[in-house]
């Protein structure tokens, strides 16, 4: 006679055998995550760029002009293929800039639908193109609205002018250095 654990232990793997098996031939799909796809895949700065830091935003708008501190708006559909190719260069914005400016990502599906917009709202600066990039100075002047995927360098150029920086030409290049997995550091050529 089998003991009580034995036959425990078997019901068990029988129900495991049975779940596996009843999701092999319902045809359960995988999930996929597509960057090359207008799908929804969840935040797209927590899947393609590695950044849930981005989002929510801490600081509004309204705040951020108060503070007379430059903003990068960036303008955002979470099922986006160019939104989501962008992300990793919004990241890569707050890495180089994250400390001097405030980046205010903006879901477009969250801006409310009014026929005007106060310079303080997001939706003054939104021109219905995902994605967006606006950048107001320390004055809340509009000084950079790139459309579509924008390369870095071109928001750097700008952002260089904003915190009167050396022009790219003239500064230091530096490069990547990779001392594990998780870390990184930028150091002179």
């Amino acid at each position: 006679m089998k003991s009580y654990s034995q036959r425990l232990l078997n019901f068990f793997l029988l129900i495991l055998i049975t779940l596996v098996l009843s999701f092999q031939l319902l045809g359960v799909a995988p999930v996929n995550a597509g960057i090359d796809d207008d799908r929804f895949d969840g935040n797209i700065y927590v899947v393609y760029a590695g950044n849930g830091s981005l989002v929510p935003s801490k600081v509004g708008l309204a705040d951020a002009l108060h503070s007379q501190t430059p903003v990068i708006l960036v303008y955002y559909l979470d099922d986006s293929r160019d939104c989501k190719q962008f992300a990793i260069v919004v990241s890569r914005m707050q890495e180089f800039y994250g400390k001097a400016a405030i980046i205010i990502p903006v879901n477009v599906d969250g801006i409310p639908f009014k026929n005007s917009y106060a310079p303080n709202e997001t939706g003054y600066y939104y021109n219905n193109v995902v994605p967006q990039t606006v950048i107001l100075d320390q004055k809340g002047k509009t000084v950079y609205n790139g459309k579509g995927i924008v390369p870095f360098e071109e928001v750097d150029d700008v952002l260089r002018k904003v915190f009167n920086l050396v022009p790219r030409t003239e500064s230091t290049t530096l490069k990547r250095r990779s001392f594990n997995e998780f870390n990184t550091e930028l150091v002179p050529q």
